[in-house]
């Protein structure tokens, strides 16, 4: 054993042996079932600054930034149906390019134009049939009225809005009546990796491929909803100033979504789904970075202040009139607007759109949408429609194409469109997102122990941040120049007392290093924790919780941040990424800016696109979207020096590797 090793092997502990740092990210990963509080901020400016963050977050989690390109729509409509006050037509358009979203048309039968409402459904699906004996028994328990129109709660509302005067598009969630080109198999229940989809060049949803792209059925879905709204206005009957948003369960999840990622609607009814407790269930209802630190409740609330409803039912919402809805009154309330958000307390119902919960809906859309109806309104029976009524595909409008061939092509064609119309801007915003953070205001130093090595002191800290604890070891001259290096290292912090290290160290360089979140005195992992769901979904850990990249990126702007705000913050930082730590590295300088005089950066060739798993240590969901590794080493712009590629970036400086690299750094 060298000397050095054994130094180090002596020195390089912060903790005592066999204690872990006291980080709050070593505790069990938060998921879907978790608790999800909603904190009002203070002051009417700092919501709107979360609200802007949030929705960038959420365009950015949906693969929706930057924006698509909203395609023709090239929409179909035929089979008109009569009812006595409304019109039944089949749509059929395209979402994207050879995507088709299906659904039924209901018209009023009155002179428009009139307001529309855009009514996504849930996994009960839009032909959701309670049957004879199933629509008696929520009649006799209050929730339906009638026997006939009462067997299809879908139609229901959409029938009733018709006749008070609303055009109403219903449409088909990926999977389910019509739309069979993505099956439900894929769309809804999806469990096991599809190794058969996962190459370069082809595949399908869930796998690295489609997350590097952040590409999801929700998504897909919420981009669809976006689009039926862009359908509905352009309808020659439709005020595109009175739009409304209502869907239950599954729909209420894309009505939240809708709502914040369009301004468009005037009122919005999310059912069944604002909620502090569980998110959704469901594959369809989840996407990386969509909930952290975050949930459905404060999601809910970048509608604020313009008006919404909801009702409290005996699922996942009964604690609503106390945990949720109080948030939301008080933020509506500094909004200007209190009297703009109800939820009622339903919990003698289980979860449901039924009778009741839809009258409540009918009052704020009638008063909200100006439809001029006097109150309380009712639903009235109507004959229901037969399958070949609300069935859209027909013998004259054959059904389009299904499968994996076409579920490949469809998420192919999405990312080549995605970087058609990627820029720098773009680049760096989702960086944002997806890094999750900036440098912090304030790192705490907790004072270990200091160790006189003749020429140098060997300081052993911890910087503390939020919950977070890192183990911090500093080399430091007794004759310093007034330069520091962080040395990120995929060996953890005991790389400092390696060659390279010592030379900074002995021309008067301050050294730092640092074990980042499951490193050194973390403990070693291989993979990444996941959180306990049976199915492979990266949607599960990453839409709750950063990717371990992430964090091991804010590990190094924790550090960047403490050495800056130290009394005697030195006259030049370099961040240097070696054996691995280049991309954290890279990372932490992008996000850092100006802050680090010049990063060092090894990257070994190192490409996201590379990585087979989403258990991988150094997976981030949605790199590849954003340019892989060499768009953010770009972001660094001339402050980078980087090595182990064929070409730096422009204005970067090419370096054969790290060695020489501090050799310039010495001259």
């Amino acid at each position: 054993m060298t000397i050095l090793l054994l130094v180090a092997l002596l020195q390089d502990r912060v903790l005592p042996e066999g204690r872990k740092p006291a980080d709050v990210r070593l505790e069990k990963l938060k998921d879907l079932d978790g608790s999800f509080p909603f904190e009002v901020p203070a002051t009417k400016e700092a919501w709107e600054a979360r609200a802007a963050e949030l929705k960038l977050r959420t365009r950015v989690a949906l693969g929706l930034w930057p924006e698509p390109e909203r395609t023709p729509l090239n929409s179909r409509i035929w089979g008109k149906v009569e009812r006595p006050d409304f019109t039944v037509e089949k749509v059929a358009f395209e979402s994207v390019p050879g995507l088709f979203v299906t659904g039924l048309l209901y018209r009023p039968k009155t002179k428009g134009p009139h307001a529309a409402v855009l009514s996504p459904h849930g996994h009960e699906g839009r032909l959701w049939d309670y049957g004879d004996k199933g629509v008696r028994r929520m009649i006799a328990d209050g929730a339906e009225r009638f026997e006939r129109s009462g067997r299809w709660p879908q139609l229901a509302r959409c029938a009733t809005l018709a006749r008070l005067g609303c055009v109403v598009f219903i449409h088909d969630m990926l999977g389910y009546a019509d739309s069979t080109q993505i099956p439900t198999s894929v769309a809804h229940r999806f469990s096991k990796p599809r190794p058969d989809m996962e190459t370069a060049a082809r595949w399908g949803f869930y796998s690295p491929q489609a997350e590097n792209r952040l590409q999801s059925i929700l998504g897909v879905q919420a981009w669809s909803c976006v689009r039926a709204l862009d359908f509905l206005c352009s309808l020659p009957d439709v005020d595109p100033s009175r739009l409304g948003v209502t869907g239950s369960s599954g729909g209420g999840t894309q009505t939240i979504l809708t709502c914040a990622l369009d301004a468009r609607p005037a009122v919005a009814f999310p059912q069944g789904m604002v909620s502090t407790s569980m998110q959704g269930g469901c594959t369809c209802e989840n996407a990386c970075y969509l909930r952290i630190g975050t949930g459905n409740v404060e999601l809910a609330a970048l509608f604020a202040p313009k008006p919404q409803g909801m009702t409290a039912a005996n699922d996942w919402t009964k604690e609503m009139m106390t945990k949720g809805f109080p948030e939301l009154e008080k933020l509506y309330g500094m909004l200007g607007a209190k009297g703009n958000v109800l939820c009622k307390n339903h919990v003698h119902f289980p979860h449901n759109y039924n009778a009741v919960s839809r009258a409540l809906m009918y009052g704020l859309f009638n008063k909200h949408l100006k439809l001029g109806h006097e109150e309380p309104i009712l639903e009235e029976d109507f004959e229901p429609l037969s399958p070949a009524e609300f069935t859209v595909w027909d013998a004259e409008h054959p059904a389009p194409p299904s499968g994996e061939d076409v579920e490949a092509a469809l998420l192919k064609s999405m990312a080549e469109a995605s970087d058609r119309r990627m820029t720098p801007d773009a680049v760096a915003k989702g960086l944002e997102v997806l890094i999750g953070r900036g440098l912090p205001a304030y790192v705490e130093r907790v004072k270990v122990e200091k160790i006189d090595q003749g020429d140098r002191w060997l300081f052993k800290d911890l910087l503390r941040h939020k919950g977070e604890e890192l183990p911090l070891l500093t080399l430091h001259p007794k004759n310093p120049k007034g330069k520091v290096a962080i040395w990120a290292d995929g060996e953890g912090k005991s790389a400092i007392f390696g060659p390279l290290p010592r030379k900074l160290v002995e021309a008067g360089w301050s050294v730092l290093g640092v074990d980042v979140l499951y490193q050194g005195e973390f403990g070693d992992v291989k993979v990444q924790p996941k959180v306990a769901n049976t199915r492979a979904y990266a949607g599960f850990t990453y839409g709750y919780n950063a990717p371990l990249f992430a964090k091991r990126v804010h590990d190094l702007l924790t550090v960047i941040a403490y050495v800056r705000s130290d009394k005697d913050a030195p006259k030049e930082l370099t961040l240097i990424g070696a054996d691995g730590a280049g991309p954290w590295a890279a990372a932490a300088s992008a996000r850092a800016g100006d802050v680090v005089s010049r990063a060092v950066v090894d990257t070994g060739g190192f490409r996201f696109a590379a990585l087979t798993s989403y258990l991988d240590p150094d997976f981030l969901p949605g790199a590849v979207k954003y340019g892989d590794l060499p768009a953010i080493l770009a972001l660094s712009g001339p402050r980078l020096w980087v090595a182990g590629e064929k070409a730096a970036p422009a204005g970067a400086t090419l370096v054969p590797g790290v060695a020489e690299a501090v050799d310039l750094l010495l001259k």
